[in-house]
């Protein structure tokens, strides 16, 4: 079994990520096995922002349905399936790290619920067979980026056991400043402005930093009213091993001025 020595950060933006073609990040997604990640994993373990619980879970089922968790998007969406098969396993492993390293009292098991839009529609653009099993944890975002970082660092043994750890979120993420006025790709200062601090901090190894964005990001309630889209990051970040994990930004553009696709890689240093 191969040791996966990275994580990663995906920021997955619209659901139309799935059908629309003149999104540049559709393009970085579907390049992902020639690109950036060449080796195939055993399974893939997803933190997404679209399951926000006030306890960890995780999904135990023989196989994802795929959850259609969007309103008012164009109908071909609402047909695209990508049923990937459980990792019931993983999940009882990821159950059983965060509960012993990671110090966590509970840890919920989902028996029903398949992949959320936040791990379906990168994965389809990313491994299109859906052939490699797939887990879900949830984020809790009554929690803050500390917490989320050291559940990260009780996963890092996953990757000796050929596990590829993903944080599917988003680097700003504010829904009701999104500028539909603005379609050549181009990002409003107060946005850039987060998102630059952002890949400074990680490229510059401040984790701590990005622990504590709420009191050291400019512009930090503006990219992310709400955490649950930031969280999936620290959990990537803990998981490639901690502070001396090192991070490269491995794509950023953008959409309607506010919606960063800025994503990162963690290579570990062992």
């Amino acid at each position: 079994m191969e040791r996966v020595n990275q994580t990663f950060f995906l920021s997955h933006g619209s659901p139309t990520l799935s059908i629309d073609d003149k999104l540049e990040a559709r393009q970085f997604f579907q390049s992902w096995s020639d690109k950036v990640f060449q080796h195939k994993p055993k399974s893939i373990l997803v933190i997404s922002a679209h399951w926000d619980t006030e306890f960890p879970s995780v999904n135990t089922v023989p196989r994802n349905s795929t959850i259609h968790d969007f309103n008012n998007f164009p109908d071909p969406m609402y047909k695209l399936k990508y049923e990937a098969p459980g990792a019931v396993e993983l999940a009882k492993r990821v159950r059983e790290l965060l509960m012993g390293g990671g110090g966590m009292k509970r840890v919920d098991e989902d028996t029903e619920r398949g992949l959320d839009h936040g791990a379906w529609v990168p994965l389809m653009l990313m491994y299109p067979e859906a052939d490699i099993p797939v887990c879900q944890l949830s984020v809790q975002s009554s929690q803050t980026g500390t917490y989320h970082y050291n559940m990260g660092k009780a996963l890092a043994p996953l990757k000796e056991e050929g596990v590829l750890i993903i944080g599917s979120g988003s680097a700003t993420h504010n829904l009701k400043k999104l500028d539909f006025s603005i379609t050549d790709g181009s990002a409003v200062p107060w946005a850039l402005e987060f998102d630059h601090w952002l890949r400074d901090s990680l490229l510059q190894g401040r984790y701590g930093d990005v622990n504590e964005w709420e009191e050291k990001a400019p512009n930090a309630k503006m990219a992310h009213p709400w955490p649950e889209h930031f969280y999936p990051l620290h959990v990537a970040m803990g998981a490639a091993g901690g502070d001396d994990a090192k991070a490269e930004q491995i794509h950023t553009s953008w959409e309607l001025g506010t919606l960063s696709y800025s994503s990162y890689s963690f290579t570990s240093s062992l």
